[in-house]
């Protein structure tokens, strides 16, 4: 199975990170203000950045290394992928 980590921005232009086996219902959850406590205050969000990894635990791993990086390292991750 694929999973899949991703960074939303949030409408106080804060940024998101998490990981998901199924994105388009996930995303659907955040619009819904069900996925996540921290996004629901914040919507509407927007899809930013998507990355694919093999598993559950290199998409965890992966997630992980997001979430350490300053905003500033973040938003060049953002730009690189364009």
């Amino acid at each position: 199975m694929v999973w899949t980590v991703y960074l939303l921005r949030c409408r106080d232009g804060s940024l998101y990170t998490g990981i998901t086996n199924d994105l388009p219902r996930r995303l659907s959850r955040h619009a819904a203000g069900t996925a996540s406590a921290y996004t629901r205050s914040r919507r509407p969000v927007r899809l930013v950045y998507q990355e694919r990894q093999p598993s559950r635990s290199a998409a965890l791993r992966r997630e992980a290394v997001l979430r350490r990086l300053p905003r500033a390292a973040k938003l060049a991750v953002l730009h690189r992928s364009r």
